[in-house]
């Protein structure tokens, strides 16, 4: 499967993009999931500025096709939500629980995509932060900038950046992790307290992969302003499933790969509050899915994942479209688990049933060991894969 996403134009370690920012500067901690700067406004020494940028990718190429498909304006709050979640959930993993700024950055193609869609996006965008009031986590719309690139957008982009500022005191910077220390995978799939219906655990990684090994070769031609017509024809949708085939449990094959991405940002807060740093690191398994952690590791050290939770059904279906081997899926996707604390057994343990909750599955999924270099070892009942 890597040599189709290299085919596609895309990379699910971005070898290149880390490479091209390889100079620039690091923040005040390395290790940290997100860049953490001083307070440039406050000029205050305890405190800091943070930002960071996302956005919902290739997965808009998607809700493009059910929304022509079905007429469903749903799911456009589905992507609305994917590039707030993917600011909002990397910022949690320093340990911010916010007041947040968000400000969106949308470029569109409007022959393709119109008013509706536009106000799909950006209400959802802002109903999404009323939920998340309901939870402690406030977030203020700042508004920010809608484009009409249809020469360099074939249908729509949804990006956004998030900041706040916050206690150096209460950063988590994954400095702590060391031997000794047991990882909490929180599950991605299920149906958590503050989710209106089953989410399928996708997420919004792997979705160029997941669109074109999944989807059928019809929508090449029904819709070729969905994907590159440069592409050779071979990865341009070869799958074998229409968006509204059934689809386990109770969803279509679209439905299911446009799930929203699930935030922890509630889970998260209450976790900070209870256990403070006693959680060691965290981790968002978003790009790189689980292998993420080992770009965090403080010094060279092992990380076994012995006891991760079951692989939700959308996965198995993603595995078997492509034909990809285990150590693959588990490279790209998060499996089933996209978030992951670092922590001792005791807090572990409390998390764990915090976590229940919530809705949401989580089990003590693996340990820290010492090494000579920086290594992770996925144990499962389908193989054992070391990176």
């Amino acid at each position: 499967m890597s040599d189709r996403y290299n085919r596609r134009g895309v990379s699910a370690q971005k070898e290149d993009v880390h490479a091209a920012t390889s100079a620039l500067d690091k923040g005040l901690y390395s290790t940290a999931f997100c860049k953490v700067y001083p307070d440039f406004w406050g000029n205050d020494p305890e405190y800091c500025n943070l930002m960071h940028a996302d956005g919902a990718g290739t997965k808009s190429s998607l809700a493009y096709l059910y929304w022509k498909e079905t007429g469903d304006l749903s799911v456009w709050k589905g992507i609305a939500t994917d590039a707030v979640v993917m600011n909002l959930d990397d910022l949690l993993c320093v340990g911010a629980t916010g007041p947040f700024t968000y400000s969106s950055t949308i470029g569109r193609n409007k022959n393709l995509i119109p008013g509706e869609v536009l106000s799909a996006v950006i209400n959802g965008t802002q109903e999404c932060f009323d939920e998340l009031a309901k939870y402690g986590i406030m977030v203020h719309f700042m508004g920010g900038e809608t484009a009409d690139v249809g020469d360099v957008v074939r249908t729509i982009i949804v990006d956004g950046t998030m900041a706040c500022r916050m206690e150096r005191k209460k950063l988590i910077t994954n400095e702590k992790i060391q031997p000794g220390d047991v990882t909490v995978s929180f599950a991605s799939y299920g149906k958590a307290i503050y989710e209106s219906e089953y989410n399928s655990g996708i997420g919004s990684n792997g979705l160029t992969s997941a669109r074109h090994e999944m989807l059928a070769k019809t929508y090449a031609a029904k819709y070729p302003e969905s994907f590159d017509p440069n592409l050779p024809d071979d990865v341009v949708y070869n799958g074998n499933h229409l968006l509204t085939d059934a689809a386990p449990p109770a969803q279509n094959i679209g439905k299911m790969l446009l799930s929203p991405t699930r935030t922890y940002a509630p889970l998260v807060l209450r976790a900070i509050m209870e256990c403070g740093h006693k959680i060691h690191g965290i981790i968002h398994c978003s790009g790189g899915g689980q292998t993420k952690c080992l770009h965090y590791l403080p010094a060279p050290m092992r990380v076994v994942k012995n006891n991760l939770l079951p692989t939700p059904p959308v996965f198995d279906l993603i595995r078997a479209a492509a034909d990809t081997d285990w150590k693959e899926m588990y490279r790209v996707f998060n499996m089933g688990q996209r978030l992951e604390m670092f922590t001792d057994a005791d807090t572990a343990k409390h998390l764990i049933t915090l976590s229940a909750s919530f809705g949401i599955d989580a089990c003590l999924s693996g340990f820290v060991s010492e090494s000579a270099q920086k290594e992770l070892v996925i144990e499962t009942s389908n193989g054992t894969f070391t990176y």
